[in-house]
């Protein structure tokens, strides 16, 4: 009953979110005449303001927040590392890689365009980090092998993305804009374009959970419990993909996301990841609604990228993190 609680709770602070990310902007909207722009439009400005551009927003920002605190639970968990987050599978520098390269190489100038190549860019990214951590092992990838090959295949892209872009300047501006992360200028076209990649996601999510607790006894117990291990790696490494990649191909890079609000709801939920994930994902949309908001409002009458925003709140997290004696165990 108390992690119900919890969870009621969580969800009642991403409706407040959701309410603050509405109304808050370079023009500010009074709760009730957002509610009625909603449900009784009437063509005014404030109309126009809520429903075509702060709604699409902020449901990309709940979408965004879900996947990347879902994402990051399952990393840490299948990597058993408290410093990892989604990007450790290569998918955020394999979608920048194949975005600047379509923009070269196949002459692509569209937003919506630009968001399937990053998300077959992230695919592709995170099978070929999953096939290296095969490579000379025996029974599969380990965690150890995942992080090392995620390591080196996101520094291999990343160095050649840094090299393309130079050839092109619209190549440049898109990466550097990708880069710093937003949720900002997308319409409801995005938000229906990763809909079904992360709903995918959260699904095997779901089903990956049970099979990562008994991971989390160790290989050896969770084989004993008839789990099949390589198969339960496969399924969380999908959900990771599928869930990583439809954000960062539709947002850009959002860092820290994924490393901070796993362990902020490991603290309310504990370590079973059926409590661990649902509390993640509600953790995670909350926090990047009310950085998105806290970057509209800190330097008007401009904003700040919401992923600079979370740099900077995330910033001081991991520095106490790594410099915690006794990390929270996973």
């Amino acid at each position: 009953m108390a992690r119900t609680r919890i969870l009621c709770v969580l969800a009642a602070a991403l409706l407040v979110a959701v309410a603050l990310s509405i109304t808050i902007g370079a023009k500010a909207v009074p709760l009730t005449d957002a509610w009625q722009a909603l449900t009784a439009p009437t063509g005014s400005e404030n109309d126009i303001i809520i429903r075509s551009l702060r709604v699409p927003r902020t449901i990309l920002g709940v979408l965004a927040g879900i996947a990347l605190g879902v994402a990051g639970a399952l990393m840490q968990g299948h990597t058993r590392n408290p410093l990892a987050d989604p990007g450790l599978l290569g998918v955020t520098q394999g979608a920048a890689f194949l975005m600047v390269s379509s923009i070269i190489f196949l002459g692509v100038s569209n937003l919506y365009a630009y968001i399937w190549f990053g998300l077959a860019g992230a695919l592709i990214a995170s099978v070929g980090v999953f096939a290296l951590g095969m490579v000379g092992g025996r029974g599969g990838p380990t965690p150890v092998t995942l992080a090392l090959a995620g390591t080196a295949v996101s520094a291999f892209l990343y160095a050649l993305t840094s090299a393309i872009v130079l050839l092109d300047e619209q190549a440049m501006d898109v990466f550097r804009f990708w880069q710093a992360g937003s949720i900002a200028a997308r319409s409801a076209d995005v938000v229906w374009q990763i809909v079904p990649f992360i709903a995918a996601g959260l699904i095997l999510a779901l089903v990956n959970a049970p099979g990562l607790n008994a991971l989390s006894l160790g290989e050896d117990v969770a084989r004993s419990l008839g789990q099949d291990v390589n198969r339960t790696r496969a399924v969380g490494v999908a959900a990771v993909t599928l869930l990583t990649g439809a954000s960062v191909a539709a947002c850009g890079a959002l860092a820290f996301v994924g490393l901070i609000v796993p362990h902020l709801a490991r603290h309310l939920s504990g370590t079973d990841h059926r409590w661990l994930l649902p509390y993640s994902g509600l953790i995670g949309a909350a926090l990047l609604l009310v950085a998105d908001v806290i970057g509209r409002v800190v330097a008007p009458p401009g904003e700040l990228e919401v992923g600079v925003v979370l740099a900077l709140l995330g910033a001081p997290f991991f520095i106490a993190l790594v410099r915690r004696r006794k990390p929270v165990r996973l």
